[in-house]
């Protein structure tokens, strides 16, 4: 137990320090307002999640008035933005049941992995090799954009340990891009010649984050939407063997280019959480918890998401942001161009074949 709690990252000595206090008071009551403002009508309108108004909100405190309070709040916020946010991927996992999988068969699957794998694989080539991004940067955008958007550049940060304005950076190229498959998916659906399951299937399997599927999907049909929550889900499930595959991958490759070998080898770093996420996920699908308590739990789950998001926020220096230049963008559009071209190509595909 105590080395689960060390793996996490908790240090228990930090609840006594007034810093700790100060800086979660900070970080909840703009959580607090950042879920306030969600459900404006023009934010719903907009599909703008308390996730993405968090990490704005926090950017805009934290290049402004912030930085008086830092020293007297550091510890809490840094704590929101680790262990807070690794809580809010556990808890996510009580978002999907292995039946809801199920549901989709072996053809969504096998859609959800080709496009995961092979968008990610991309992202790292182009990153490297032609935008010539660093590998921090290049990772969390790719895992923003082949899985589940925020969520997923949230819970990637500490397997890669990346920086505050990187993972913004990442988080950007997720609300541009797929705000943008939100609104065309709806209008292509005309020309795809695809039927509504066909296209729920498309759509989860391609867009970034669970709000834009929602809206993608309605936006055509309950069918279309009810399927394409469900393949997106399927998706968001290979977030934890996508981490540990990660963290196996980086391992591996800084012992690799360690001169000394095997005597100073890195070791596997397991991201507990991911593990946790699958467990939740299974105590979900057994139906042991009253739907009540489910959705409570899931209501609880994006205040904590809202938290880190908010903590990120003001750990980002917009400066920061500014020198990562235009080529972040230029890697994620080519991204979204692969998840929309080629994804379509992959469904077509794959449906024929089953």
């Amino acid at each position: 137990m105590l080395s689960a709690i060390k793996n996490l990252g908790i240090n228990t000595k930090q609840y006594g320090d007034t810093r700790w206090w100060l800086g979660m008071l900070l970080v909840v009551v703009l959580a607090g307002a950042s879920v306030a403002l969600s459900k404006l009508q023009i934010m719903q309108t907009a599909q703008f999640s308390s996730l993405t108004i968090g990490i704005v909100l926090g950017i805009i405190v934290g290049n402004s008035v912030f930085s008086r309070i830092a020293t007297r709040t550091d510890v809490g916020v840094d704590y929101a933005k680790s262990i807070l946010l690794k809580a809010g991927v556990v808890l996510f996992g009580f978002r999907i049941t292995f039946t809801q999988v199920a549901g989709v068969g072996w053809s969504g699957l096998l859609t959800d992995v080709v496009m995961l794998v092979g968008t990610f694989i991309l992202a790292v080539q182009l990153g490297k090799r032609v935008f010539k991004l660093d590998e921090r940067t290049t990772i969390l955008i790719g895992a923003g954009s082949s899985i589940c958007g925020a969520a997923a550049v949230m819970a990637t940060e500490p397997v890669i340990k990346a920086q505050a304005h990187k993972v913004s950076v990442a988080v950007a190229t997720v609300v541009v891009f797929g705000t943008l498959s939100m609104f065309a998916y709806p209008i292509m659906f005309e020309f795809m010649g695809l039927s509504e399951h066909a296209y729920g299937i498309f759509v989860g399997s391609t867009i970034h984050e669970v709000a834009q599927v929602v809206a993608a999907g309605t936006a055509v049909s309950a069918n279309a939407a009810d399927t394409a929550v469900i393949e997106k889900m399927l998706r968001v499930m290979m977030l934890a063997p996508f981490l540990v595959g990660l963290s196996f991958w980086q391992s591996k490759k800084h012992a690799n280019i360690n001169p000394h070998g095997s005597e100073h080898k890195s070791g596997i770093t397991i991201p507990w959480f991911a593990v946790l996420f699958i467990v939740a996920s299974g105590v979900h699908s057994l139906s042991i918890i009253p739907q009540g308590a489910t959705n409570a739990i899931v209501w609880f789950d994006n205040i904590l998401l809202t938290i880190a998001m908010v903590a990120l926020g003001l750990r980002t220096h917009v400066g920061a942001i500014r020198q990562a230049g235009i080529k972040p963008l230029l890697l994620a559009g080519c991204l979204f161009l692969f998840l929309t071209l080629g994804g379509f190509a992959v469904n077509v595909g794959i449906v024929q074949l089953f």
